[in-house]
């Protein structure tokens, strides 16, 4: 069939169908549970695939969002929060869902780049001035230095930070993991709060003033910057590959019927104005047509398949209880 054959046959099942609901909630409504620092992402890419749907189809759709660090949002899925979309931090907090029977395990093989429509990376941002001449993660372990990054327990971004910081300190002494705990423990302690979320931290940092440096998604800095805060972007020398993926929720899409719409609207999230929306968001874009040269600062990244053997590793040897972060 032709797509827009495809598009039009669509339309026409989920006009014929009747608007089921969980909870009241019509079936020509998405519901995307995503993480903290995609607010103001996903509410334009939202209203683009709602506008690029009803063009295809002459169909109204809304889809609705909520927002909280991943592994809390994750673990709201996992108890009966009932979206038929996540947009998560990392793919251990979509892995959780699937155990629990809610997501096909393979789900990262339905979608290009291991279902991760854009990547970011973690960066600095310092207060107007950089007064503590902060350009480094050896600089984030120097006494009098107070860092702010959130909870790794209930924050994707906080593992992702964590990650960075371990990788820096892997390359900076030969692998040696003896110190590269050492180095960790010394950035931590030099933490004096652990928020829930990386938009909280953002709070902490920028409109509570606490705090010298804060780790930060690119977006959430490069955002607080654009809104004219006293702040400064600090782009590391090297960072980690921070890949947040998407999934459609198998079990909710079929009770409801909306598994068609759902992967219509997460296969949007690949097309040209999606990508571009992304990279307007400060995301890197897989589409490198979507940002022109020179839109993000360089930077080398590396893997946590580098520096951790990949997440199950990285999970197992970090943040269960009794892990490394727990040391």
């Amino acid at each position: 069939m032709a797509p827009v054959a495809r598009v039009l046959a669509l339309a026409a099942s989920l006009a014929a169908a009747a608007t089921g609901c969980d909870g009241g909630r019509p079936d020509s409504v998405l519901f995307n549970v995503s993480y903290d620092a995609t607010r103001e992402l996903y509410a334009e890419l939202e209203t683009a695939f709602a506008a690029d749907w009803k063009a295809k189809t002459g169909q109204s759709v809304t889809v609705d969002q909520s927002h909280a660090g991943s592994g809390k949002q994750a673990r709201s899925v996992v108890d009966g929060n009932d979206p038929d979309i996540v947009s998560l931090a990392l793919a251990p907090d979509i892995d959780h869902i699937a155990r629990a029977g809610l997501i096909d395990l393979a789900w990262q093989a339905r979608l290009p780049h291991r279902s991760a429509p854009y990547t970011s990376t973690i960066v600095f941002l310092v207060r107007k001035g950089n007064p503590k001449g902060i350009r480094d993660w050896s600089d984030l372990v120097r006494p009098g230095v107070q860092v702010i990054t959130p909870n790794p327990r209930t924050s994707g971004g906080a593992r992702w930070n964590y990650l960075a910081a371990w990788g820096h300190a892997l390359e900076q002494h030969g692998g040696d993991e003896t110190k590269a705990r050492a180095f960790v423990a010394a950035l931590y302690r030099n933490v004096p709060v652990l928020d829930s979320g990386a938009r909280a931290a953002t709070t902490t940092f920028v409109e509570r003033e606490i705090g010298d440096v804060l780790l930060a998604w690119e977006n959430e800095a490069l955002l607080a910057v654009a809104k004219g805060k006293p702040v400064e972007l600090v782009v590391p020398p090297a960072s980690i590959l921070a890949e947040p993926p998407v999934a459609i929720v198998d079990k909710v899409v079929d009770r409801r019927g909306t598994r068609a719409l759902a992967t219509a609207y997460v296969e949007f999230l690949y097309a040209p104005a999606a990508q571009a929306i992304a990279a307007r968001h400060h995301y890197r874009p897989r589409d490198p047509a979507a940002a022109p040269p020179g839109t993000f600062a360089p930077v080398r990244l590396f893997t946590v398949d580098e520096i951790a053997g990949g997440w199950d590793k990285a999970e197992a040897a970090h943040f269960v209880d009794g892990a490394v972060f727990d040391q």
